[in-house]
């Protein structure tokens, strides 16, 4: 009845000046703001048609003109360009504007951080608060297989970076691309590598790199730290490395490392392994795998922690018990 109703008055108005009439009509009404009074959201899934975003748009009040705008789509054969998605609307915001960035994918792009220092258990934890689809019984445990990765144990796989994703990603999606994106990064590293490193491949120099990034407090320390790492593998030193230990303690470590526990063996134990532990104990970053792949030269073999996030560097054992003393014991009987 509205479209008769219509070419009536348009025949009414005369062929020409009528249809001018019309056109110019459906150009005001999809020009025209839509009801949005704060930044909202609409998701139009997929295989969602235009009549879909119309009645979507006209049932959440943000319009009343959901005919107008359907002759507008049409006309400009936006209908067939739709695509679906996460869109942000805007005060102001008209159904012609709306339409454009539906017609360019003009979606919203959320963000997801990988922290440098975090485990891939924390990483996966962080994920699941995600709106990515996410994986049903995805784990840490599961995650090699999943991903296909070279290595058991995808700890140190992931660079931390901060990743884009639509709505409709999943979680793997994001997880190939961070694991991508590490293949790439430590590899034209590693191709521009120091000389005289004791590393066989890259994945040796990415384990020290997560120790690297577990033992920094200040940025500035991570090139020392990295030569400490270095020469004490080259004189065949232990690398007695907290962190390590802690990792492999697991979920059982509870705030306090003891003396026990650096005596307890395991696989990451660098207080009773010579070497490397198995694998890398987190994820570090681009500084740390830059500075194990090009660290200073040094006559460093030891640090221990100011108390304000950096560390005292020492050449010998003796300057190293004094920095001890002085940062650690002293710290603690006042």
């Amino acid at each position: 009845m509205r479209i008769a109703a219509l070419l009536i008055l348009l025949c009414g108005l005369g062929g020409g000046a009528g249809w001018l009439w019309f056109e110019k009509t459906i150009e005001d009404r999809a020009s025209s703001p839509l009801s949005v009074e704060s930044t909202d959201v609409i998701d139009v899934a997929r295989g969602m048609r235009l009549d879909d975003v119309i009645n979507l748009l006209t049932s959440r009040g943000f319009t009343r003109d959901g005919w107008w705008i359907r002759r507008y789509a049409i006309r400009e054969g936006i209908d067939k360009r739709l695509q679906s998605g996460e869109y942000r609307l805007l005060p102001g915001d008209s159904a012609l504007s709306l339409f454009e960035r539906m017609a360019r994918g003009d979606v919203i792009r959320r963000r997801f951080t990988i922290i440098e220092g975090w485990t891939v258990a924390q990483m996966l934890g962080s994920l699941r608060e995600t709106t990515l689809v996410h994986t049903p019984g995805l784990s840490a445990r599961n995650l090699a297989a999943t991903l296909g990765l070279e290595h058991d144990n995808p700890e140190g796989l992931f660079l931390p970076d901060t990743y884009e994703y639509v709505r409709s990603d999943k979680d793997l999606d994001v997880l190939r691309r961070a694991k991508e994106a590490m293949q790439s990064m430590l590899g034209s590293t590693w191709e521009t590598r120091g000389d005289n490193l004791p590393y066989q491949d890259a994945y040796a120099a990415l384990i020290v790199a997560s120790m690297v990034e577990k033992e920094t407090g200040v940025d500035s320390d991570r090139p020392l730290i990295a030569s400490v790492f270095a020469r004490r593998l080259m004189i065949g030193m232990k690398l007695q490395s907290d962190p390590t230990v802690i990792y492999g303690i697991g979920a059982a470590f509870d705030g306090n490392l003891t003396r026990r526990h650096l005596n307890t063996p395991t696989p990451y134990n660098t207080y009773t392994i010579a070497g490397l532990p198995p694998t890398p104990i987190a994820l570090p970053g681009r500084e740390s795998i830059a500075a194990v792949l090009s660290p200073p030269a040094t006559d460093f073999l030891y640090f221990v922690g100011r108390g304000d996030g950096s560390s005292q560097f020492s050449a010998t054992l003796t300057e190293h018990n004094k920095a001890v003393n002085t940062y650690q014991r002293a710290g603690s009987r006042g």
